[in-house]
Formats: structure tokens, sequence, C-alpha cells
């Protein structure tokens, strides 16, 4: 099983996965030909997907997802709660499922995760191949038993680090934004997503951590860097998933 990103942040995400004769897409929020471009820059048409994963109705994560489908003839996998928000009216085909149920697409295990996030039934996903397994973690704002037990022993992991939290709180945000993002239904800041690292007890045994959602206004490298340090003895695994140009494959 491989990975890769078209691009990851408030601007858009999209994430590839591979495994056997499947291709998935994890959230599409470009527009039909960007999605397209940043395809055929890994090596890939919209053509060749199985499947398009939803993590919940937010635009930077489903913005592109109807038009993708309906043009490609692509089935569209998402909760109920995210399919009732309208979001992606006009897919070719949408499977609804609950939150935490467990899915099979072609070659591809898919368990859905319930997390804490302001969206209508947001989840993220774990998903598992020829005895390897990857976690996709982003938009989600506290560490929760739940996820915690869901996410123990990746064998690669994406994990979000959106926000430096002294730098949200003496950014330009809106007082309320600010509130939003930085609270419990929010995005994990670096601090957080340490200590789930720490919690997760995989360091040792993760073949890639990605470092992902980072965003452009209050958040820094430095910042991130330090905080992954005070949990990894190397930062050698780390791969950081960028805006522009996500990033390339990476086998699980």
């Amino acid at each position: 099983m491989r990975f890769a990103s078209l691009g990851s942040g408030s601007k858009g995400n999209a994430t590839l996965v591979q495994a056997g004769e499947t291709t998935l897409m994890i959230d599409c929020g470009f527009s039909l030909r960007e999605t397209t471009r940043r395809m055929q820059r890994l090596g890939l048409s919209p053509d060749q997907l199985q499947g398009v994963l939803v993590t919940h109705e937010h635009g930077d994560h489903c913005a592109g997802v109807a038009r993708l489908s309906a043009k490609y003839q692509i089935p569209v996998y998402l909760t109920h709660g995210t399919a009732a928000t309208g979001r992606v009216d006009g897919a070719h085909r949408l499977h609804c499922f609950n939150a935490d149920d467990e899915l099979v697409i072609g070659d591809v295990r898919v368990q859905t995760v319930t997390v804490p996030h302001d969206a209508a039934e947001p989840c993220q996903f774990r998903l598992s191949a020829n005895g390897r397994s990857l976690g996709i973690l982003t938009d989600l704002g506290c560490i929760t038993p739940h996820v915690v037990g869901h996410y123990r022993d990746c064998h690669s992991l994406l994990l979000e680090f959106n926000h430096d939290l002294d730098m949200l709180l003496a950014g330009e945000y809106p007082p309320q934004l600010k509130r939003r993002v930085g609270g419990d239904w929010g995005h994990l800041n670096n601090t957080q997503a340490a200590a789930l690292l720490r919690q997760l007890e995989c360091t040792e045994q993760l073949n890639n951590l990605v470092v992902a959602h980072i965003s452009e206004k209050n958040n820094s490298r430095e910042s991130a860097e330090l905080a992954l340090a005070s949990v990894l003895d190397s930062l050698e695994p780390v791969v950081w998933a960028d805006q522009v140009d996500g990033f390339d494959w990476l086998q699980v």
C-alpha cells in the first residue's frame, strides 16, 4: 500500500491511497481542473479512482467531490450526516455509512473513526491492506480515548499539526475564529498532536509520519519540529505535507 497528497491545508485537501488494484481518494477540496492537474503530477488520472471517501462537509475537504464524481462516475463514501448537508449533491452515487462503521472497498479495508469537529457527522479513516495500516487523522479539536484506541499500531500516519497555540492567540484571526480553531471541536495544535503520538506509543514502528493540515498563518515548521522533538528520537521519518505540492508517493 502507498499514499500521496495533492495538497494539505485550509485551501484544499486530497489524499490518494493505492493497494492492489484499488485507488481511493480521501477528500477533494480542489476544483476539477486542479484535481486533474495535481493527479497527473503523481502519474494518475481521475478515471482510475474506485471511490472517494469524504471526512466531512467543509469546503476545503469536499468542494470538488460532486463534480469529480459526476464526471468520472466515481462512487462517494460518506456518513449519513455529511450527505444530509447537501454539500455533495450531484455526485454520481453516494454510499452512506455511520461513523465507526467498517467498509471494504476493493482491496482496502477502511475503519471509519468518529472525531470531535464542528461538522455534521465527521469521521477520519484508518486503511488496511496486505498486513499494513495507514492512519489519516486531521480536523479534530481534541484527543479522545476513542481516537487513541483506533490509531494504535499504524505503520504510517498522516497527522494534523494545525497551529501553534501562541501564534493563533496573538494572530490576526477574529476572536470567534480563534475560539473555533483552538477549541475542542476545531483543530489540533502542535502540542496536542505530539501528545497524541506519545499516547499511541507507535513512534518506533512508524515507517512514515506525515505532518499535515498546517496553518499558513498560525504555525511554523520550527514550532512543529520543537513539538515533535519532545516525542521523537529523530525527525528522519517525518514528511511535511504542503498546500501547493502535497507530497509524493510513500510506501506504508
